[in-house]
């Protein structure tokens, strides 16, 4: 399963967010280093087409898609020369496919540092950008050498050669202008600067009235798509995910925060990975599967099981839009409104798919 990381400084509520997506479980603490080790998670992605899926089926089970999440130590402050946690920091945001910056603009006497995000945004990305740089400088002698005697090698010394010039200018990879080919030829080195990265900025309930003053700033350090940062009152969050779910959406209503702002970050951070969702559905079971943007059909068999790969012979495709207005799968089949697509066929977020097989 994939995993994205919560990044921050000590205390900027990477915890309470943890708490918020599992229902408790990490101890969230106002002094640094309250969590030493990572809290591995598992969070469900609402998803509104499965619900409705899954009504119209009658289905007696429903199974959403699903997404891990990380709660790593705080960063401090010259971490990536051995401070604080240092290096067992960086060795737990090495394993994650994504990392999620949770920035503090909430004012707590209690909790030292700045409450300015944008200044905690400039220290962590110094941390991960030296980090990077330190990990490229090694092994760029050796790499050059080798390439003098294997010409194969000259694209991937050409792209660690480019990403020390960004690195060398403060800038990580995410926001520079390293090209997807670049990226694959880096993947090998594990950088953490070119893992795919998004913002959330922990707000207090008076900042959650109007965001935009303390949001826009950070959109403009951040730099690329402004949806991927995003604001949200993690304290409240975390405090409604504890009760059950009519109570839960009493409590947000209330606040007049609708659905709360847990599926939209869920949602972003999925899509951050890369990920995207088909659908299966019947008496027995309604079903969010994750596969990989760009999957072909046996690929996305295989997701199901290693034989649907194996042994596929084609897929029956509908988008779930449409099989909703139709109201059946028996009635879209009479209707012939079942695509049937092959091997050759990619698959799109809110297909509903049967996939036939032969092993």
């Amino acid at each position: 399963m994939e995993r994205f990381g919560f990044v921050g400084l000590p205390n900027a509520g990477k915890s309470s967010l943890y708490n918020a997506l599992a229902g408790g479980g990490a101890l969230a603490a106002p002094y640094a280093f309250a969590t030493v080790d990572p809290n591995v998670g598992v969070a469900k992605v609402p998803d509104r087409r499965l619900d409705a899926l899954a009504a119209m089926s009658g289905s007696r089970s429903v199974v959403p898609a699903a997404v891990q999440f990380v709660d790593i130590a705080g960063l401090v402050e010259g971490a990536a020369q051995g401070e604080g946690l240092g290096n067992r920091f960086l060795a737990h945001i090495r394993e994650v496919e994504a990392i999620v910056f949770v920035l503090r603009a909430f004012e707590d006497p209690d909790v030292p540092g700045s409450s300015d995000p944008v200044e905690q945004l400039a220290t962590l990305e110094v941390e991960l950008v030296y980090a990077d740089l330190e990990s490229l400088e090694k092994q760029a002698d050796k790499k050059r050498k080798a390439a003098r005697a294997d010409a194969s090698l000259a694209d991937e010394v050409a792209a660690m050669d480019e990403a020390i010039a960004v690195l060398q200018a403060g800038t990580p990879l995410y926001r520079s202008g390293i090209t997807p080919e670049q990226r694959d030829l880096l993947r090998p080195f594990f950088l953490l600067t070119a893992k795919p990265a998004m913002v959330l900025v922990n707000l207090d309930e008076e900042q959650l009235e109007d965001p935009e003053p303390v949001l826009a700033p950070v959109r403009a350090a951040f730099g690329g798509d402004p949806g991927l940062v995003l604001g949200l009152c993690i304290q409240l969050e975390a405090e409604a995910a504890l009760l059950d779910e009519e109570s839960r959406a009493e409590m947000l209503e209330a606040l007049g925060l609708g659905e709360g702002a847990l599926p939209a970050f869920l949602h972003t951070a999925y899509r951050l990975l890369g990920l995207r969702t088909f659908l299966t559905t019947g008496e027995k079971e309604s079903r969010a599967w994750t596969f990989r943007a760009g999957s072909r059909a046996p690929q996305a068999a295989g997701v199901i099981h290693t034989d649907f790969e194996r042994g596929f012979i084609r897929a029956e495709v509908i988008s779930c839009d449409e099989l909703l207005e139709i109201g059946s799968w028996s009635k879209a089949r009479e209707a012939g409104k079942l695509r049937v697509e092959g091997k050759d066929y990619e698959v799109v977020d809110g297909d509903v798919v049967e996939f036939r097989f032969n092993v």
